[in-house]
């Protein structure tokens, strides 16, 4: 375990460094928002620290590397795309509100940061520990798939968002085509499966099953504290969504309703 101390804490600084930097960034900028750009680096950071100095199983470490830098380095680029050239997020604007810059710091960057430790444990642990035998390589198999397929879903989702967007034409209607006819928030659903991969890789060599509060806590952020649910309230007014839950899955894919 002094191998998973050295590189947790070694992630640990990295992720904390990344958010000092963009704090910087974000008040150069006056804006907040920088901020949802970094969460897809940080992740994708460590899981490159992970590869570079972990003593653990190589194949592991080099799968986990490739699927989160080229998940999370997509997720950063989408985000920096949609977001240029725009204003606050009036997310970050209400919580700015009335806070001195130290307790903005705290409550987004830091908050941020230690997510993102938390959340990369399966990566770190996967990163410190042996190779799987026997059976134990159909979970990671099996953790490939779910991610990959997670991200393929993600990244579906929100090319037809952006350009279901785009289009003049589309304004003040629903989005209810594509993935988005089988479930009301698809990317967040395929977010989430990129991490439950990881972390069935992860449970491939004991310990690893024991980080599943990290899977289980980004599930959580994309359902309930940051995600689905904050949306669905956003959206609740506008014409036709209620017509658009009634038919359509939440957050698992599911064929539409019909009638």
């Amino acid at each position: 375990m002094g191998d998973f101390a050295a590189l947790s804490l070694l992630s640990l600084a990295l992720v904390l460094a990344l958010q000092l930097l963009t704090y910087a960034i974000s008040r150069r900028a006056g804006r907040l928002s920088v901020v949802d750009v970094t969460w897809g680096i940080g992740l994708a950071l460590v899981a490159l620290l992970a590869a570079a100095v972990g003593t653990g199983d190589a194949t592991r470490r080099t799968l986990l590397a490739v699927i989160v830098v080229v998940w999370g380095s997509r997720l950063a680029w989408h985000i920096h795309r949609r977001s240029r050239g725009k204003g606050e997020d009036p997310r970050y604007a209400r919580l700015a509100e009335g806070r001195s810059p130290a307790s903005i710091f705290v409550r987004v960057f830091l908050t941020q940061g230690l997510a993102q430790w938390f959340v990369s444990l399966p990566i770190q642990v996967s990163a410190s520990t042996g190779p799987p035998r026997g059976f134990s390589w159909a979970l990671v198999v099996l953790g490939v798939v779910v991610s990959v397929a997670g991200m393929t879903i993600e990244a579906v989702a929100d090319r037809q968002l952006a350009a279901f967007k785009a289009d003049p034409a589309n304004r003040g209607t629903i989005m209810d085509r594509g993935v988005w006819g089988w479930s009301r928030h698809p990317n967040y659903f395929g977010d989430s499966c990129v991490w439950v991969g990881v972390y069935l890789v992860a449970c491939a060599v004991w310990p690893g099953v024991l980080t599943v509060l990290s899977p289980a806590a980004m599930v959580w952020f994309l359902v309930v504290a940051t995600g689905a649910r904050l949306l669905e309230r956003h959206m609740a007014d506008r014409p036709g969504y209620a017509d658009y839950q009634r038919r359509t899955s939440f957050f698992v894919p599911l064929p539409p309703k019909k009638g």
